[in-house]
Order: structure tokens, then C-alpha cells, then sequence
């Protein structure tokens, strides 16, 4: 996968500029057009807000990670 695309998932909810960067790059790399020609313009578009809400429908239906607990001091 695109190594860009960071992981959305976590213990504060994703932004919604973080969900669509995510699918823009998506996209971008799915389609090979950093930008696309004014004839494909609308297609590109329309597929970078279908991945936009799939995903913020993925994260929702998703539980958040859980915080890693905090590091026990070692007794010496």
C-alpha cells in the first residue's frame, strides 16, 4: 500500500481533513494522476468522497485502540 496513507485509526478520533488526505493519496495512487486532466476531473473527484465516507463509515463501525499502558518502572 501507498506508504503516505497513515493509519486513521486510533485513540482520538480521525479529522476529517486526515480521512480525506487519506483517500486523495488513495486515489492518487490507484488512478497514477497526482492531478488529473479536466476531463477526468469529476471522476477522480467522485471517487476520492466515495473512499472519503467509506472510510469514515469504517471508522465509526470500528472500536478506538485502546492507550498502551503506561511503562512499569523496573525495580533494580
Amino acid at each position: 500500500m501507498c506508504r503516505s496513507i497513515k493509519t486513521l485509526r486510533g485513540t482520538a478520533p480521525a479529522t476529517d481533513d486526515e480521512v480525506r488526505a487519506a483517500a486523495l493519496q488513495f486515489v492518487r495512487k490507484i488512478s497514477g494522476f497526482r492531478a488529473p486532466a479536466p476531463a477526468n476531473a469529476q471522476a477522480f473527484d467522485a471517487a476520492v468522497e466515495e473512499i472519503r465516507a467509506s472510510s469514515e463509515r469504517l471508522l465509526h463501525r470500528l472500536p478506538a485502540k485502546r492507550p498502551r499502558p503506561a511503562a512499569r518502572p523496573t525495580e533494580v
